[in-house]
């Protein structure tokens, strides 16, 4: 199923999509759902039947502003290196256990919102990662890699966006992953099952040239095995998100190397989620 959060201008609201039209489901007797009602496949039964016979209204796509599905999370938890690729472009050794770091949640952005350069005319060096994140819908401790789709709200598109000049200077991510706008999310949550999260093509472009080009069948980690290790050192949460990190063709090793500039424009792609799409700007 895909569920979006979406605005009018007023509240922000979830709805589900189809067929190029979103049902309201604040309409329904259960009013709007928490990731805990996602998660859950009786809820998602009973919705679904409730919008086959008409419960809700309707809303035109075109009239509504989408938002990130997670505005707030309560920790963003990262994979640095989990595609076999990205290691391949580093000439980096395949790890053992995932290379784990985190984001600041208030980088998170909407779509079509802008990602906002910190120095246009400074040393920052603000590069693009298209991944797959993943949005936990129940609490969990050292779940099973088998178990651990069960508690998956249900996954996203996020732009891991980096100041690599930061990241340089401090020997470690954090500061350079958090700046404000530097998490776009969006467009939509799309439940397991509607798609293999482990064999989705996953692209992304910059002023419609294609930078990345890959698939998730190219993780080094699944998304099982990533929700297992990580809720082994740390209690996970609804809400919480994890970014399964980015495959080959990052600017940084690219040569020369390519970084956005204000005035571009990023799309983040991926099968069977859709397109994020945000503008550049200076701040």
């Amino acid at each position: 199923m895909r569920f979006v959060r979406y605005t009018d201008g007023t509240t922000p609201a979830w709805g589900l999509e189809r067929e190029q039209t979103i049902h309201a489901l604040s309409d329904l007797p259960w009013g709007e759902p928490s990731l805990n009602d996602l998660a859950n496949p009786s809820y998602r039964s009973h919705v679904a039947a409730r919008i086959e016979n008409g419960a809700s209204t309707q809303i035109d796509p075109t009239a509504v502003s989408l938002l990130a599905p997670v505005p707030q999370p309560g920790k963003i938890v990262c994979c640095g290196l989990n595609y076999h690729d990205h290691a391949q472009e580093q000439d980096e050794t395949v790890p053992d256990s995932p290379m784990l770091f985190g984001k600041a949640p208030t980088a998170v952005t909407n779509p079509a919102d802008p990602i906002v350069h910190p120095d246009p005319e400074g040393p920052p060096q603000v590069d693009y990662e298209v991944e797959l994140a993943v949005v936990v819908g129940d609490t969990i401790s050292s779940v099973d890699e088998a178990d651990a789709y069960d508690h998956i709200a249900g996954y996203t598109v996020l732009n891991d966006v980096s100041e690599r000049t930061a990241q340089n200077e401090d020997g470690q991510f954090f500061r350079g992953k958090s700046y404000d706008t530097f998490a776009p999310m969006g467009p939509r949550l799309v439940t397991g099952d509607d798609i293999d999260p482990n064999a989705l093509d996953v692209e992304l472009r910059v002023d419609g040239e294609t930078k990345q080009s890959s698939n998730t069948e190219q993780f080094i980690f699944d998304v099982g095995e990533l929700v297992a290790y990580i809720s082994d050192a740390m209690t996970l949460r609804p809400g919480d998100v994890i970014s399964t990190g980015t495959p080959g063709g990052v600017g940084i090793f690219r040569d020369p190397v390519e970084v956005l500039e204000p005035g571009q424009t990023v799309e983040a792609e991926i099968e069977g989620i859709g397109t994020l799409r945000n503008p550049v700007v200076g701040r």
